[in-house]
């Protein structure tokens, strides 16, 4: 697994009206664009810095949570320390079945023997995330959130795994995208299985003094 593609130091669009502002300088961790969407719907600004540190490799029998946690904290480091002064968001997600964690698809076949395996089974996807604070603080958290996929057919599989959508995505699919159609329920955040549990983060930053509500 590699660090997340992107530019290395950008600045977002200015954020659309929303429910919360921001009191302090905020930095998103990742070049994903669907961590950038969360931050972008709650009203906030924020600058993107996608190249920081590479993911770890998991280690030999590491919990999928003890490994996303270690990643997402191990990002955040990074970027903190080129940033002072500001609060660096860092998170990174990982599916995992039966306890083995699966990272993204290395090619479209890889893709389809991914979603295979998880086609007919509950599956664990768990988003870890690290809020470095301008004091040196360090605040981690995760949320997990079970999966369950009907056994879809093996064509409508490789249907999918050619779209192009799962190429990027751990586990091999997007539930927000038009991978919805494999999952027969959740149990657990949806956010969070998107890539970023929204509800525990929103609470950390307004318990920091981070961000308020931009009507009061």
């Amino acid at each position: 697994m590699t660090a997340q593609p992107g530019p290395a130091d950008s600045a977002e669009p200015a954020a659309p009206a929303g429910p919360f502002r921001a009191l302090l300088p905020v930095v998103l961790a990742s070049g994903s664009p669907r961590r950038r969407e969360f931050l972008h719907s709650l009203g906030l600004s924020f600058e993107v810095y996608g190249n920081g540190a590479a993911e770890p490799e998991p280690l030999p029998a590491e919990p999928p949570a003890h490994y996303a946690r270690r990643a997402a904290a191990a990002k955040a480091a990074s970027v903190a320390a080129t940033r002072p002064g500001s609060v660096v968001i860092a998170a990174d997600t990982v599916v995992a079945l039966h306890g083995e964690i699966m990272g993204k698809p290395q090619d479209r076949a890889d893709a389809l023997r991914m979603l295979s395996r998880l086609a007919g089974h509950t599956h664990e996807v768990v988003s870890a995330c690290c809020v470095a604070l301008p004091d040196g603080t360090r605040e981690v958290f995760h949320a997990a959130t079970r999966v369950t996929m009907w056994d879809a057919p093996a064509a409508a599989l490789a249907a999918y795994a050619a779209t192009g959508e799962p190429d990027d995505k751990a586990g091999a699919y997007g539930i927000q995208g038009v991978g919805a159609f494999l999952v027969e329920s959740i149990d657990g955040s949806w956010s969070n299985v998107v890539g970023l549990p929204v509800a525990e983060l929103v609470r950390l930053l307004l318990q920091h003094g981070v961000i308020a509500p931009s009507v009061e």
